[in-house]
């Protein structure tokens, strides 16, 4: 498969935007510099502009991947909701224990700043590409450009206004200090999103022939999903939301229904001739993740390339086998042990699954599910501690949860040992002839999947009171997943809770959870955490409602000649 490159970014933006080196100190101290860039001259073709849009694909891919495992990315990526929590021995870290998150948490300063970045960075590629010295080496190519810078900015707007609701609006590059800035309504947030989207969504193709850029598909989902927040908002304003809702299902039938993409509903890829796989796994082997791999279930990948990860760029990785995996090694010493790939290999447990996301979710008639097969979410382990009376025989997870007879010791043990998602780790590590240590995975990654669209228009034919069109839909995904129980109007709830449940089963380390939360309102995310949460700290020390993070501290002082309010339920805290 041919892959974009994102690894040349570092040295070309250096040159863009750094000051060359001096030969000798007193050329240094020199008050004219003899290379000095400004806005006017810091474009000279149109490559530069393509690579501060590399630039951004690469900042999106560490931002996703997260290949140095830090805790506030593990939180974007719902670490502290109702799904994932923290192991014993980070508890001191934990995201629940309200008694240490108030506004100057870093966790909303970094998530904040660096939504910012984004949009920093979209502001200059689009700056570039506008300057009429630049020659391109045809129309389409600038108009790509655009678009795809474009569509970077409302990324990143969509996603402020799903966690912090409404901002400013920045849209042109500062040159110098500026400190009134004034927050928009979340309203307006949205719409700016989708006007964006609206004006590129027939600039970006429908298809490329390189994995990893963006295509028409991914604007037509980020509208769908831009439309469904508009309107829950717009509802809980008291304004007209029906039409928003409509809108948000107009945009998910295109990608769904519009023949470029549709579900993977039979074996493909690399390992499809064997026997131990269904095609739910397939999804997530290597090799098998970019639309151009076949899998027309791919909207948005980002790309992690092995060659490139030994060469030059070591955060062209996913770390999910670290940062996810369990801890056989302490929760169940007495049987399981090593960090290979018969425990999942070397997890440290930075993020685990609630009991609700790996075995709530899947009580009673819910378990008959593709996704809760061995090989999807793996719970067979077989003891390898020759001492142990279960040595190469499954271990039975009671035996795991409750092996001792000190309730504290159990809980800490159950934090450390759960079921492996193939989503995380594999049985198949890439590189341990060049001394890799199954602490990586080497294949793409997921921005968006149908899957998540066919979710998100389930949510807004529910809002729109059409209960078994949002289970119909519910469904589609049920049915590829073999589930022998299938949803029917009546178990569509108010309180979306089959919604929230069937997004966990399909996009368990997939989806932002807090964006997905945050986004429906009123006290559904606390509700769900203080229900969930693995520890009870949650429940001792959550004892206000809020549905938006709060602005940073820091970001309120800063803006020194303007007034930014803070956001309901974190004043004074």
């Amino acid at each position: 498969m041919k892959k974009f490159s994102i690894y040349s970014f570092g040295v070309c933006f250096g040159l863009l935007f750094g000051i060359s080196s001096c030969k000798k100190d007193k050329e240094f101290l020199t008050e004219t510099p003899p290379t000095f860039y400004t806005l006017d001259n810091a474009f000279s073709t149109s490559a530069q502009v393509d690579q501060v849009l590399i630039s951004i694909y690469s900042h999106y891919r560490d931002l996703w991947a997260n290949p140095n495992g830090d805790n506030w990315i593990l939180t974007l990526r719902g670490y502290g909701s109702d799904m994932f929590d923290v192991a014993s021995i980070r508890r001191g870290d934990s995201f629940n224990n309200y008694g240490n998150i108030n506004p100057d948490h870093t966790t909303f300063y970094n998530a904040y700043s660096t939504w910012y970045q984004v949009i920093a960075r979209a502001n200059l590629a689009i700056y570039g590409a506008e300057l009429e010295h630049i020659s391109w080496p045809s129309d389409g190519e600038k108009v790509y450009a655009l678009a795809q810078a474009r569509f970077f900015r409302a990324f990143a707007y969509l996603n402020l206004g799903e966690l912090f609701g409404g901002v400013p609006i920045v849209t042109e590059i500062s040159t110098e200090p500026k400190y009134d800035f004034v927050r928009t309504t979340r309203v307006e947030t949205y719409q700016f999103v989708i006007d964006e989207l609206l004006a590129i969504e027939n600039d970006l193709p429908e298809t490329t022939t390189i994995g990893g850029r963006l295509v028409r598909g991914a604007a037509q989902h980020m509208l769908s999903r831009a439309y469904l927040a508009q309107g829950i908002q717009l509802s809980a304003d008291g304004g007209a939301a029906q039409s928003a809702f409509a809108q948000s299902i107009v945009y998910a039938d295109k990608v769904i229904d519009g023949g470029t993409y549709g579900l993977m509903k039979s074996r493909f890829g690399s390992r499809k001739d064997e026997d131990q796989g269904n095609v739910y796994w397939d999804l997530f082997q290597e090799n098998n993740v970019d639309y151009q791999d076949g899998n027309t279930e791919c909207i948005w990948a980002l790309q992690i390339d092995y060659a490139a990860y030994k060469a030059e760029d070591g955060k062209s990785k996913l770390q999910y086998p670290r940062m996810y995996g369990p801890v056989f090694r302490d929760g169940a010493a007495a049987h399981l042990t090593g960090a290979l790939e018969d425990v999942g290999g070397r997890g440290i447990a930075q993020m685990i699954p609630t009991m609700y996301t790996r075995d709530e979710i899947y009580a009673g008639k819910w378990g008959d599910d593709m996704r809760n097969s061995d090989i999807v979410f793996r719970r067979t382990f077989i003891g390898n501690v020759p001492s142990s009376p279960y040595y190469k025989q499954p271990v039975p997870w009671d035996v795991i949860y409750k092996g001792s007879n000190d309730e504290v010791t159990n809980k800490a043990n159950q934090s450390l040992c759960y079921p492996v998602s193939c989503k995380i780790a594999t049985d198949r590590f890439t590189g341990l002839e060049d001394g890799e240590n199954m602490s990586n995975l080497f294949r793409d990654d997921y921005f968006i999947r149908l899957s998540e669209t066919i979710l998100q228009r389930a949510e807004a034919k529910q809002r729109l009171g059409d209960k078994a069109g949002a289970a119909a839909d519910i469904n589609l995904l049920r049915e590829r997943a073999q589930c022998s129980y299938l949803v029917t109007a009546a178990d569509v709830d108010d309180q979306f809770d089959l919604i929230l449940d069937e997004r966990a089963r399909e996009l368990i380390y997939e989806e932002s959870r807090w964006n997905t939360l945050l986004r429906m309102g009123g006290t559904i995310a606390v509700d769900r955490i203080r229900a969930h949460a693995f520890w009870p700290e949650a429940q001792a020390t959550l004892t206000f409602n809020y549905n938006l993070w709060p602005i940073p501290n820091t970001i309120i002082d800063t803006n020194k000649d303007a007034p930014l309010e803070q956001n309901e339920g974190w004043q004074n805290r």
